[in-house]
């Protein structure tokens, strides 16, 4: 399977890193199968001053999951939210996956998750507004372990317009 990063720089040793904002998985180094969401994340980057970034390509291994722990989201649930909100709302929150996959919360579902953390939007409606959306995905690699199951391709270079 092809997995794509978004970066501003070329990664072809992709590190687990803690990140400087809270993220819906966590710590570690995320990926999409979707080349359009990373180059998207990119374009985003690249109007804060940058002239170039980078859609980083991988082949994803499986077989290397086997002894892994790895956490899989299908589609938005109770849990999933739930799994999200504590990445994102408890500081001190913190897990053992090696592995998590899942929908990711792009601009629009943001939107969505602000009215839930207000207190406008219940649990189930949020879920079923979430549904409705055309989600794409995520992949979490969250150790050092599980940065084995990636191997760099290339790098396709993204210019400011």
């Amino acid at each position: 399977m092809i997995l794509y990063h978004g970066s501003l720089e070329i990664v072809e040793s992709p590190e687990v890193r803690e990140p400087n904002r809270t993220l819906d998985y966590g710590a570690g180094f995320y990926l999409t199968s979707s080349a359009e969401q990373a180059a998207d994340w990119v374009k985003r980057k690249l109007k804060n001053g940058a002239t170039r970034g980078y859609v980083n390509v991988y082949e994803y291994n499986h077989a290397l999951e086997s002894g892994l722990s790895v956490l899989e989201f299908k589609n938005p649930t109770e849990d999933w939210l739930d799994f999200v909100m504590a990445n994102r709302m408890d500081k001190s929150f913190t897990h053992n996956y090696d592995i998590v996959k899942g929908p990711v919360a792009n601009d629009r579902v943001y939107a969505s998750f602000a009215l839930y953390e207000a207190g406008l939007l219940g649990k189930q409606e949020l879920i079923s507004e979430l549904k409705a959306y055309k989600l794409v995905n995520q992949v979490l690699l969250h150790t050092a372990a599980s940065l084995k199951s990636i191997a760099f391709i290339k790098a396709n270079e993204v210019l400011k317009k």
